[in-house]
């Protein structure tokens, strides 16, 4: 059996076990001419269906919200009376007959909360004519750790309902796993971008601050103009809100951080700037043009001896905007481009480079990393390319 096939089933494999439990309970009614094929394909399909709608809210974390969106679709599933989901400390919901029993039911999970196993009970009601007699808790786990437990009640004790409510718990941990891992993705473009902010230069803040200093007594406007410059792009590099922001955006407080070089550097830098209005409100990773131009600058300067050009384009490419960085400094080797691309360039070296083309393909897949050309004393050229839309990603 091939690796794909095999993952198919360990997903699909719970979800079809309690199809087979909801199926037993309806084939036992008269059969009934379907549109979908036999019953046993009927009920697979319901069962993928139900699954697919209760997926979403979990992919929020075991939350009251998300239980409460997803308990409906998960009764359906096991097709039981009753069925409530708890976190460690409460009942977060209750979904059909016999809420009452909801003030009962964290005496009875202690035992799956404690040693993450399956435990079955008896209800313990005193109602004559509440029809729930009995119940199975099954732990949910994520990273070997219980956040909670999903309960299934019935009339009375179902071995197969046990072992269906099992599985769908199971089902259920492998929703919070893949929402630990979103919010993970989370931590990391956050703290990635802490990376990047922290990697402004020193240096680059002094000789900003001093380039302003020295324009002071001469040119207190231009000193003043450069001032409002700094603090713009250092607001905007250090804001707190949002993994995403528009290229328009971006673009601007590049601006800014080129004022502040051409106030060092003067004449010796040229820059040409091409930007076509249509693509300004694409959203794009937050700080992730930046990083590049820094590096156009300090390749562009690096032991040149008169002038260095910088061009930077964003132009309209159909479904994409794609920007282009491009100098005419001292270049590097090939082999080691490939190198820092693959994190083996050194604690300071590339990390502008790496962090963006990491980032790029966590947001939009591996075939939107950086296209970089350069070679010794050729100059580089880095190509982005940003799709228009792409779900989930929204400029602030």
């Amino acid at each position: 059996m091939s690796g794909a096939a095999l993952a198919v089933l360990i997903v699909l494999g719970p979800l079809l076990l309690a199809g087979g439990f909801v199926l037993g309970r309806r084939t036992a009614r008269p059969a009934r001419t379907s549109d979908v094929g036999t019953p046993v394909e009927h009920a697979t399909f319901e069962t993928l269906h139900t699954a697919s709608l209760a997926a979403p809210p979990l992919r929020a974390g075991l939350t009251e919200e998300s239980a409460r969106k997803a308990a409906r679709r998960l009764r359906s599933l096991l097709g039981t009376d009753a069925l409530c989901l708890t976190d460690r400390e409460q009942v977060l919901v209750w979904d059909g007959l016999g809420e009452h029993h909801g003030k009962h039911v964290m005496d009875h999970v202690r035992a799956p909360l404690d040693s993450g196993r399956d435990t079955a009970f008896a209800s313990g009601c005193g109602d004559l004519d509440c029809p729930l007699r009995w119940a199975v808790a099954a732990p949910l786990t994520v990273d070997h750790r219980v956040l909670g437990t999903l309960v299934a009640y019935a009339p009375r004790e179902s071995a197969v309902l046990a072992r269906a409510a099992g599985e769908v718990a199971r089902w259920v941990s492998v929703q919070l796993e893949l929402a630990e891992l979103d919010r993970s993705r989370t931590r990391l473009i956050e703290a990635e971008i802490k990376a990047l902010r922290a990697q402004i230069s020193p240096h680059f803040i002094f000789n900003s601050l001093a380039a302003i200093a020295s324009f002071v007594r001469t040119d207190p406007e231009r000193a003043r103009e450069l001032l409002l410059e700094f603090a713009d792009f250092t607001r905007y590099s250090f804001r707190r809100h949002g993994d995403f922001t528009t290229l328009a955006d971006e673009l601007h407080s590049i601006d800014q951080y080129l004022a502040l070089v051409r106030a060092r550097f003067g004449e010796r830098l040229s820059v040409t700037l091409q930007v076509a209005p249509e693509v300004l409100p694409v959203a794009m990773p937050f700080l992730c043009l930046q990083p590049l131009v820094e590096n156009a600058v300090k390749h562009g300067l690096e032991g040149a001896v008169t002038r260095s050009r910088i061009t930077i384009s964003a132009l309209d490419a159909g479904a994409e905007a794609e920007v282009v960085i491009e100098d005419d400094g001292v270049g590097m080797e090939p082999d080691r481009l490939r190198r820092i691309l693959r994190g083996e360039g050194g604690a300071s070296t590339g990390i502008g480079l790496l962090n963006v083309d990491e980032r790029l393909r966590q947001v939009y897949g591996d075939e939107y990393g950086l296209v970089i050309e350069t070679g010794v004393d050729a100059g580089t050229k880095i190509t982005v390319r940003i799709p228009k839309y792409r779900a989930g990603v929204h400029g602030t």
